[in-house]
């Protein structure tokens, strides 16, 4: 084994800080624990989402004599019951197994017997992390401060630079290729591909010829593997991509960043798991808050570095949700006016539609004359909606 003396200052392949958190995510993603350091001590943790019994019993000897809790988040926890400002513990029996553990994370009801602690330290950290990797944002946890003796095989990550490593990724963002794809119905398009330093790629799909003297029509648009691959009609993301690439080719020309959110940022498993709570009866925010994440996990940081990359930083966003023009103005994208995408309401995707509308504030005025509580309609916008000339 080659040793590379260690140092603090940024190498050629990057920050070691980064570089470790980068090796700690490959670890998340494999289901292997990670050593978590900070000033407050040091954590070994692992993710529930993918447990087995048999690497459960291997994290007990791993920590041991501490016995691993259960970290979740505030939004879990509320959603179980715990009225909570932000991450805690939980203490499950102590031969608890792997499903056990994975209900306090995923199941609508489960036993509340459990002794509810204060999160552990770098809890917050232990959470991002499993974001980032795409798993369930629930824990194993063990404070290993004063027994690290069994951990160093393992990976070691700082607590800070797990969470500043998402700004990191997108300042890492550059294109990696691009190539003229033509689409159906005669559309031009050139499809330019960006790489973050961890392998992500989302995709810039440039249709027709752009004017970079007036705003450029700009859809964000989130991957949607179900939608936009397949035709589901528990959404409307597969209408509205095609709208947009017609619409972007009937006003001349125009951008799709299609940024790699699926599930609202949740990842495509994550999905799934909501959309099962959804059959259960919740709706499609208290499904992500049920899982124990945000009602919306986007970061569109990404795609304003893209656009500063494209040089377009004066657009007109396609779009029915208002809060994309409040992301894009705070992040200095100017944003000179909205274009409605209207898909068509089915019996599978309505109640989906409903809850953007009624509680996402999403700009689905079609819709309210089929919502059969509305009593008011939405409010005009107030910019300019009409496709530019």
């Amino acid at each position: 084994m080659i040793e590379t003396k260690r140092t603090a200052t940024v190498v050629p392949f990057g920050p070691a800080a980064h570089i470790a958190v980068e090796r700690g995510l490959a670890e998340f993603r494999s289901g292997r624990p990670v050593v978590i350091d900070s000033s407050s001590g040091s954590v070994a943790v692992m993710p529930i989402d993918g447990v087995t019994d048999a690497r459960l019993g291997a994290f007990r000897q791993l920590c041991a004599p501490v016995p691993p809790q259960v970290v979740i988040t505030a939004s879990r926890a509320r959603a179980l019951g715990y009225d909570v400002a932000g991450p805690v513990s939980l203490t499950a029996a102590e031969h608890a197994n792997a499903a056990t553990l994975l209900s306090l994370a995923v199941d609508v009801r489960t036993e509340r017997s459990v002794g509810v602690l204060k999160a552990t330290a770098n809890a917050e950290a232990a959470i991002e992390l499993a974001k980032l990797a795409q798993r369930l944002p629930a824990l194993l946890v063990a404070d290993i401060t004063a027994n690290a003796a069994n951990t160093g095989a393992f990976m070691r990550v700082g607590a800070d630079a797990i969470l500043q490593f998402r700004r990191l990724a997108i300042e890492s963002l550059t294109v990696a290729a691009e190539a003229e794809v033509p689409l159906n119905g005669g559309i031009a398009a050139r499809f330019v591909i960006f790489r973050d330093a961890i392998g992500g790629s989302s995709t810039a799909v440039i249709v027709g010829e752009l004017d970079k003297t007036s705003p450029v029509p700009l859809r964000l648009h989130s991957a949607c593997l179900t939608g936009d691959v397949f035709g589901s009609r528990r959404c409307d993301c597969g209408d509205q991509l095609r709208l947009a690439i017609h619409q972007l080719d009937e006003v001349g020309g125009g951008i799709i960043l299609y940024l790699e959110q699926e599930g609202r940022g949740l990842g495509l498993a994550n999905k799934m798991r909501a959309y099962k709570l959804q059959d259960e009866g919740l709706d499609t925010l208290d499904a992500n808050t049920m899982l124990g994440f945000d009602d919306d996990e986007r970061d569109y940081g990404v795609a304003v570095k893209m656009l500063q990359i494209l040089g377009c930083l004066r657009v007109k966003l396609l779009t029915n949700n208002p809060a994309k023009l409040d992301w894009l103005t705070r992040a200095g994208i100017e944003v000179c006016g909205r274009i409605p995408l209207q898909g068509p309401v089915n019996a599978d995707n309505r109640r989906y539609l409903t809850a953007k509308a009624t509680r996402a504030g999403h700009k689905l005025d079609h819709l309210l004359p089929l919502v059969s509580d509305s009593t008011t309609a939405a409010p005009v916008e107030p910019i300019d909606s009409r496709p530019a000339e």
